[in-house]
């Protein structure tokens, strides 16, 4: 386990030599948010950091599904009741109607997703929506109801696995030899490009993706994977 904090955001990361797998609090002036549980194994990191800052948990929101990123939601929601769940309508609608094709696309859905949360859904998100301090944006690629946040505050943005840092940055399905594992995970790449684009006009000071290290300053690195990606589709 590891950690790193700055600008509000305090990153946790299990297995972070092996498979790191990343999941954020947010720091707000009377509260917490957290971003994604890891897997079941991140629960006591995840329990003992919100302890250690003496602050309610008030939402745990999930960028996707995929079981690396909700193992511990559980876990979590037992432990602060109060804290509401949050993820996008997109999402919930392919745990509730399970798809071997995402209709927009029509490419495999493919990741370790559950036959449903273990947890209720207390807030359905689409773009636009605020979570504190945070803007939801929809950024489907990785999988259909894939989402990034934007924290207004410090511009930083979390982008779950629209992109990923470890093994160098890439739009997910872009594969890196050195951590191809998004890629096994992602449902369509010419998607996840579009998001990518999006996330580029916030102008972000930092991306905090589920694997890899934050990338501050992203925007000349984020061109350029972007440029690579669309040629693998061309």
């Amino acid at each position: 386990m590891k950690q790193m904090t700055q600008n509000f955001l305090t990153q946790l990361t299990t297995l972070p030599a092996l498979f790191p797998v990343n999941y954020y609090l947010v720091q707000e002036k009377d509260g917490l948010t957290l971003i994604d549980t890891g897997l079941s194994m991140s629960r006591t990191n995840i329990l003992q950091n919100i302890a250690a800052t003496g602050l309610p948990l008030h939402s745990i929101v999930l960028t996707h599904a995929h079981g690396d990123h909700i193992g511990s939601l559980k876990a979590v929601k037992d432990a602060h009741p109060d804290a509401q769940v949050c993820i996008s309508a997109r999402e919930l609608e392919l745990l509730k109607n399970p798809e071997p094709y995402a209709f927009e696309a029509q490419k495999p859905i493919k990741g370790s997703y559950p036959e449903k949360l273990p947890v209720n859904v207390d807030k359905v998100l689409q773009e636009g929506d605020m979570v504190g301090s945070l803007s939801v944006l929809e950024t489907p690629g990785h999988t259909p109801g894939s989402i990034s946040l934007f924290d207004n505050r410090s511009k930083m943005m979390i982008v779950g696995d629209t992109l990923q840092t470890r093994g160098g940055l890439a739009v997910a399905g872009d594969t890196r030899p050195l951590f191809p594992f998004p890629t096994m995970g992602t449902w369509d790449l010419e998607t996840g490009i579009a998001s990518a684009q999006k996330i580029l006009q916030y102008k972000p000071s930092a991306l905090a993706p589920g694997h890899g290290r934050i990338l501050p300053d992203p925007l000349p690195s984020l061109e350029k994977v972007i440029e690579r990606a669309k040629r693998k589709i061309r």
